[in-house]
């Protein structure tokens, strides 16, 4: 991919997605430009051998894709840093939770080309699930770029805007779930017996096999939970504790909760 990219707000979204276009060959160190507000970042960023910059506008200007990395609490004025440097020739993509495409378009020169996509942390090892909407003016083209990079770093999935939030509150914030029950298996490891080691080495792999399985096949995890659960049998009994606990309803739950704060970061933009 030639296009010069431009990580305006290089945190730990931004850093993880652009180890992962380096990595996957998407796109070459020369040809990324990225910012942060500390020097101190920035020479944690200088391994990657990217061009960097403490000027958002330096970024912007470079750049003929321009992703927004930085957080929705701050979003609004570093639009307007950039605004005059986003031509309507530069595709912008916004990963900021929470804040719609209007928004950001009546902050940028319209028309403004804009997509929209909601990356997780797993972008890191190229395993990222990334929901994708686009604006009014983005072309077929535009959303293939945006395929290209966001599929270089894991699995896509093009949805209507009005559904990124759920995105957010269920593949965005997602690992965070996972990590915890992978501790919580890990622990549970350790309190029958395993090392720490083992256990979580176990429970990781354990997870990571049975998300494999499910892409792989194609059946419902119903299905797939049946195969596993025999008569009488160990899985079965551990079920019906995770069922007594309220495992399934929780889980809902937090989903449901972290879509609302998706909602309620983008609120303070939406007028």
């Amino acid at each position: 991919m030639a296009r010069r990219l431009g990580i305006v707000g290089c945190g730990n979204m931004g850093e993880a997605l652009l180890e992962g276009w380096i990595a996957s060959g998407t796109t070459a160190p020369s040809d990324i430009w990225a910012s942060a507000p500390h020097a101190e970042r920035l020479a944690e960023l200088s391994r990657h051998g990217v061009h960097l910059s403490r000027d958002n506008r330096e970024v912007a200007e470079a750049a003929d894709v321009v992703i927004f990395a930085v957080k929705p609490q701050i979003l609004d004025g570093v639009l307007e840093q950039c605004a005059p440097l986003v031509t309507a020739e530069k595709l912008s993509i916004s990963i900021a939770a929470g804040v719609p495409i209007v928004a950001i378009a009546r902050r940028l020169r319209p028309p403004a080309r804009l997509v929209r996509a909601m990356p997780n942390v797993a972008a890191l090892v190229r395993a990222s699930a990334t929901g994708l909407a686009a604006g009014d003016h983005a072309t077929a083209e535009d959303m293939e770029t945006a395929a290209t990079l966001f599929g270089a770093v894991g699995r896509t999935q093009v949805v209507e805007e009005a559904l990124l939030d759920a995105v957010t509150g269920l593949s965005g914030s997602g690992p965070a779930y996972v990590f915890l029950m992978i501790e919580a298996l890990s622990d549970a490891g350790v309190k029958v017996g395993l090392s720490r080691h083992c256990a979580q080495a176990l429970a990781a792999q354990t997870v990571l096999g049975a998300a494999k399985l499910l892409l792989e096949t194609g059946l419902h995890p119903g299905q797939l939970k049946d195969m596993v659960t025999s008569p009488g049998g160990t899985a079965i009994a551990g079920l019906h504790t995770l069922e007594a606990g309220g495992l399934r309803t929780t889980l809902i739950d937090a989903v449901e909760t972290a879509t609302r704060r998706s909602r309620e970061l983008g609120d303070r933009m939406r007028g």
